[in-house]
């Protein structure tokens, strides 16, 4: 650590579970309280219960849930796939052309995630590109929001990324296509898991553009919950989300252990 003195080092630490307890764990902690509650009259839960998650395992839940994880992977692969062409093809260009590049693909980031959804609603709304309706159109707004943290992800592990490996393999007479697939891209492997993970993760909380686009045959989760919070449902809500929160963490972690052996290799 930066700071050598023990007193000193005791006192950031509990800094640190000062400013983190309130602002980051116990709002978790009291969604996980939430959703095994009955009644909740005081400081905490008054009753428990397990009927929430009981309902979550016989009702539509589940469907919701399958639903958010199969948008959430197909975003994150055509995600991965569009921001690594894009960091790749982006290493060839100029700054001024760099730049641009890197301006369009930050614009959905930039701008608030039910624009895109709007954007979305009018663009595909009539022939040839009708998608309204359809869950294309979900996945494909999803691709759009988490592709700019691919791209940037993968630009920034290209600009680390020593050129003596490509070098040697060219120099050794390996065609560009070969030091693309056998050295390039194995390097960057446990930089694209990382863009994985977190695109993965951002799609399956994403919201504001789904509750636009959505089909009624494609319910995501996030939409489920606000569904259910808004009509008053708060602890079946709860239960909801650690759901959500379990499932994404449970994805995370694979993808971490994923990356831990490409990094290792």
């Amino acid at each position: 650590m930066l700071v050598h003195s023990r007193p000193a080092r005791r006192a950031l630490q509990i800094l640190f579970l000062v400013l983190f307890l309130p602002v980051f764990a116990l709002p978790l902690l009291m969604i996980v309280a939430a959703s095994f509650a009955s009644s909740w009259s005081g400081t905490l839960p008054s009753g428990t219960t397990l009927k929430h998650y009981q309902d979550i395992a016989h009702g539509e839940a589940l469907d919701a849930l399958l639903t958010s994880v199969l948008t959430a992977l197909a975003a994150s692969l055509a995600a991965l796939t569009a921001g690594t062409w894009a960091a790749l093809a982006a290493e060839k260009l100029g700054r001024r052309a760099r730049r641009l590049l890197d301006a369009l693909f930050l614009l959905p980031v930039a701008v608030p995630s039910v624009v895109v959804g709007l954007s979305f609603l009018v663009a595909f709304s009539r022939p040839p590109f009708l998608l309204n309706g359809t869950p294309q159109i979900v996945i494909l707004a999803h691709t759009v929001l988490v592709t700019a943290f691919a791209y940037q992800s993968v630009t920034a592990a290209l600009a680390r990324l020593d050129p003596a490996y490509e070098q040697s393999a060219a120099g050794l007479g390996a065609r560009p296509a070969y030091v693309l697939w056998r050295v390039k891209l194995p390097l960057l492997l446990p930089s694209l898991t990382a863009a994985a993970g977190l695109c993965f993760a951002l799609s399956m909380g994403e919201l504001s553009a789904t509750m636009m686009l959505y089909p009624p045959d494609w319910l995501p989760l996030p939409v489920q919950i606000f569904a259910a919070t808004d009509r008053g449902a708060l602890f079946a809500g709860a239960a909801l989300a650690v759901t959500l929160m379990a499932a994404t963490l449970l994805v995370l972690f694979g993808v971490s252990r994923i990356r831990t052996r490409a990094a290792y290799r």
